[in-house]
């Protein structure tokens, strides 16, 4: 059983605390790092990369302060950060012969793990064609392909599915179930339906600070009893709007429904729901203008 640890893990640029002592436990799993831009997520993600240093704190790999373990904990590490660099002249497989002969493989084990990872991220076809040529979705899973490259123990992908259509959205997340049965994988991301149904807990991040960690059951009922469906006529939308949360908008005929985040019953004839991790999302960062439901804009 794999463990990662961090205890009291802080990050401080300038005066001002990026990740503010946030402590947990990581074992074999899927873990979803969950929070509008700016939470904290990539900084707390570089940590357990072991590309930055904490200000305070520590992060543990099965006992050992990763800091003190230099190339072991780079050995079993696979990373996808928000933008890799990639040379656009180079084919797909060559750029992976090339990481992977920076990660320590010879050239011969290079390509035999190039060619499983181009199958597995769909890119087999345009093995040969240069990256120049990739749309941002391709990319994106050659990117995902490099990170696994080591077979690493400890996964972490930062914003993973920017660029990738629906079905290629799909795709990853299968992808990554998988893979979380013998890895820690750690999947950061602002985009609720990334993480909903792949990730064993999910670790929800607010200006620094791990507001809560649990499973997606666990974490949206913290607010059952707040999330309701109310039918208005068309004419009443706008004000609803602005004196509500409203979290979702369906036309009927004439009439408008409205799923609504609030603490108090809007109406008479309202309807209590069952809450999804959405509604906890947006009742947690209703007010952040940086946060950003379902697919990227």
């Amino acid at each position: 059983m794999l463990e990662l640890i961090l205890n009291q893990v802080s990050k401080q640029f300038s005066g001002k605390k990026a990740v503010n002592e946030v402590s947990a436990r990581l074992t074999n799993g899927v873990y979803g790092l969950l929070g509008a831009n700016g939470a904290g997520k990539t900084t707390l993600m570089r940590m357990i990369s072991g590309i930055l240093n904490p200000t305070s704190g520590t992060i543990q790999m099965n006992g050992q302060e990763i800091g003190h373990m230099g190339e072991n904990y780079r050995d079993v590490l696979g990373y996808l950060p928000q933008e890799f660099g990639y040379y656009p002249d180079f084919t797909a497989e060559e750029f992976l012969w090339y990481v992977g002969s920076l990660k320590g493989l010879t050239l011969s084990a290079s390509k035999g793990k190039a060619q499983e990872l181009l199958r597995m991220v769909a890119l087999e076809e345009v093995a040969r064609k240069k990256i120049r040529t990739f749309s941002g979705g391709m990319k994106q899973r050659l990117g995902i392909a490099q990170a696994m490259l080591n077979d690493p123990l400890v996964l972490v992908l930062d914003e993973p599915t920017a660029g990738l259509d629906p079905k290629e959205r799909v795709r990853f997340r299968n992808l990554i179930s998988d893979l979380g049965r013998d890895k820690i994988v750690i999947l950061s991301t602002h985009i609720v339906s990334d993480v909903e149904y792949i990730a064993d807990q999910i670790m929800v991040m607010k200006q620094g600070v791990l507001l809560m960690n649990g499973t997606v059951e666990q974490l949206t009922t913290t607010i059952e009893g707040q999330v309701w469906l109310s039918h208005i006529p068309v004419a009443e939308v706008d004000e609803w709007n602005v004196r509500h949360c409203v979290s979702n908008l369906r036309h009927e005929g004439n009439r408008v429904e409205l799923r609504i985040i609030s603490k108090v019953k809007p109406s008479n004839h309202s309807i209590g729901v069952k809450p999804t991790l959405e509604d906890f999302y947006l009742f947690h960062f209703q007010d952040d203008q940086a946060a950003v439901l379902g697919e990227e804009k």
